[in-house]
């Protein structure tokens, strides 16, 4: 089987984290390659010690000059490689070829595996985090319009009234699904390749589990051809599947809020600052570039993850890993979109008396109508409604709110329907008080009663389970980060201790 010889290297990621102290930064950060690969061999110099690949004294000298490498490249203007051939001559430098006896049993094919690995986990964290900080804004506005009433749409026709709360937990609903398959995803993908070799590991007595504990791994990819050839497409794309999805959620979210831009008088819009911007001779217009950059940055997103698919479609285990910065590239762009839709959501400002006067002005409510005539005066289903249709249809043609429509025509409009079904001289079974109270938002948003609807007592419900679910996600994220800085520590420790020795 021929192997890569690909290279370690992500490019261009900058140098925001030279740090290698577990105390001074978030161990589940994104790091440059650099500061992997140092991890990785302070975690092989402390393995081959405890397993007596080379002796204690040797393992002494091994771990000074891997300290030194790494010390060297926290300096200002220091070399950072990202690949290991090129590492390993630093290393070299730093302390006699007997320092390369640490990389005993390993490849690069494993380091590449094990980076990846180790990259898109950092960024899993972080895109826990965001979505967490997302969900916490749809939830903050939720709770402040439980009772506000907007329209809500199907085909793009006004449907029915609902409450802002009740939308807004719609989206909530679909990115805590998305805070669900990261927790199941992350299993799979904090498994350790560390120790696999090329493929097919070594005849040297690598502890591969003591590997993926020192580097705050739940566990082992155990088999060795997986681990380093076969994960590589399958674990990342589940990863930015979820990335994927996300973006598939908020863009049309978005979608509906910038519509609202075409009104004169929008009843939800960005409050004037950093998100909104003039024209350049328009005078009038406060363009929504906060919206606008939002759904940007979703598509970019999904052609992120498409890439990946494209990019991993038809090459052969064992071929060059150029899938990686793609997959990372996409978990990047999607954290910085939920992180930029936290934001928006925190800048929009709503006008409750607006969102209702637009339900008003149009025919939404007479679905509730027809369900009066049914529920309550035992008038046959489709007699109802061909009523409240015919009621629609008048009502439209003299440019009539359902409010303003006279009462004697809906009287006759009912006759009328009803003879249309074979039922002679009916009276319409409504006073003119039901009637117009039948015809309001607030009584058919009060009516709808059933389980997950946007009765106010029922969205207040649901938003009390959602931000239950949004604190289990965040026990979560900190118990991961715990967990990770905990083996960064212990690795740190294990390492001073072979250095002392």
């Amino acid at each position: 089987m021929v192997c890569s010889t690909a290279v370690l290297s992500l490019g261009g990621e900058g140098r925001a984290d030279q740090t290698t102290s577990c105390a001074t930064s978030n161990a589940s950060a994104w790091r440059e390659e650099f500061y992997w690969l140092g991890e990785f061999n302070k975690a092989s110099t402390v393995m081959v010690v405890e397993q007596g690949i080379v002796s204690k004294r040797l393992g002494k000298a091994i771990a000074e000059g891997v300290a030194q490498v790494i010390s060297e490249g926290d300096k200002a203007g220091a070399a950072r490689p990202s690949d290991y051939l090129e590492l390993e001559k630093l290393l070299i430098v730093a302390a006699g070829p007997d320092v390369t006896r640490m990389h005993s049993g390993r490849s690069r094919q494993d380091l590449i595996a094990t980076s990846n690995r180790t990259q898109l986990r950092g960024g899993v964290l972080e895109m826990m985090e965001r979505l967490i900080e997302a969900r916490n804004s749809l939830q903050s506005l939720s709770r402040l319009h439980i009772h506000t009433i907007v329209p809500a749409y199907t085909n793009g026709v006004q449907a029915q009234p609902i409450t802002l709360a009740h939308y807004l937990l719609a989206f909530d609903a679909a990115l805590a699904r998305e805070g669900e398959r990261i927790r199941q995803a992350y299993p799979r993908l904090n498994l350790s390749p560390l120790g696999s070799a090329a493929l097919g590991t070594s005849s040297f007595p690598v502890n591969r589990v003591r590997l993926a504990e020192l580097l705050g791994f739940d566990g082992v990819a155990e088999n060795s051809y997986d681990a380093t050839q076969v994960s590589s497409l399958d674990v990342p794309l589940e990863v930015i599947s979820i990335a994927q999805s996300i973006a598939l959620s908020v863009g049309p979210l978005i979608e509906d809020i910038e519509t609202q831009y075409r009104d004169p008088q929008p009843w939800i819009m960005l409050r004037e600052g950093t998100l909104t911007g003039p024209s350049s001779i328009m005078p009038q217009k406060r363009n929504p570039y906060g919206l606008i950059s939002l759904r940007q940055a979703a598509s970019q997103v999904v052609a992120d993850a498409d890439s990946f698919t494209i990019l991993a479609h038809n090459v052969a285990p064992g071929m060059l890993d150029y899938k990686r910065g793609s997959a990372e590239r996409t978990v990047r762009d999607a954290n910085a979109l939920l992180e930029r839709f936290a934001l928006v959501f925190d800048n929009l400002v709503i006008n409750p008396k607006r969102a209702l006067d637009e339900v008003n002005a149009d025919y939404s409510t007479t679905t509730e109508l027809a369900n009066i005539l049914q529920r309550d005066n035992d008038v046959p289903f489709r007699i109802g409604h061909h009523f409240a249709s015919e009621l629609v249809t008048y009502g439209r043609s003299k440019n009539l709110r359902p409010a303003d429509i006279p009462y004697g025509e809906a009287r006759r409009i009912y006759a009328e329907a009803a003879k249309a079904y074979g039922v002679e001289n009916a009276k319409f079974p409504l006073t003119e008080a039901r009637f117009r109270q039948s015809l309001t938002a607030e009584n058919m948003v009060e009516s709808s009663q059933g389980l997950g609807g946007p009765n106010p007592s029922e969205v207040a419900r649901m938003l009390d389970s959602q931000t239950n679910l949004l604190s289990a996600d965040r026990e979560w994220l900190v118990a991961k980060r715990a967990r990770l800085a905990d083996a960064c520590a212990k690795l740190d420790e294990a390492f001073a201790a072979v250095r002392a020795q």
